[in-house]
């Protein structure tokens, strides 16, 4: 397997994640459990700051939302007051534009172009966003993380589990 392959399978694997968020579109502020936590528009914007972040690093350019990180980024709290927060509508089309920008860089790049490296790293981060390729893993496995939290939010709002596996695969 080239590390290309790689890479375009966690960025797919872990874009399940945002489609988990947008069945939320209708309760994105369900609270996944009794003790807070992050709700689906917390995550859906969380992952577009992480996403605009990445290219930051990737570009060296600002981070085209960082005026959202007041409310998605780390150390934020969630609050369920829908008026604090764009629309469902614009963080889900505003992260789509960033993911789809960042899988075309890759594309462009290609296998031998993951090894470049990146123009600024988060500091206190610099071993995992030192090169293209580590870069974009990281920021898919961080979203891969943030999925469990959309599975929780999901549940939470009276929705049926994504994956349900049939007794051959429970079997196996």
């Amino acid at each position: 397997m080239k590390g290309i392959d790689a890479v375009r399978g966690a960025l797919n694997f872990s874009d399940q994640s945002v489609r988990l968020l947008e069945t939320m579109k209708e309760a994105p502020f369900v609270q996944p459990g009794p003790y807070g936590g992050n709700h689906a528009m917390w995550v859906l914007g969380h992952l577009t700051v992480a996403e605009g972040r990445l290219h930051k690093m990737l570009f060296g350019s600002p981070n085209p939302v960082e005026h959202w990180k007041p409310l998605f980024d780390w150390g934020s709290t969630p609050t369920t007051e829908a008026a604090a927060y764009p629309s469902f509508d614009e963080v889900l089309e505003t992260y789509r534009r960033l993911r789809a920008k960042t899988v075309a860089f890759v594309e462009e790049l290609g296998d031998q172009g993951l090894d470049r490296p990146t123009k600024t790293a988060p500091p206190g981060l610099e071993a995992a966003f030192a090169s293209v390729g580590q870069a974009v893993l990281t920021i898919a496995m961080h979203q891969a993380f943030h999925g469990g939290e959309a599975a929780v939010a999901r549940r939470a709002a009276g929705q049926q589990p994504v994956f349900v596996p049939t007794p051959a695969l429970r079997a196996f």
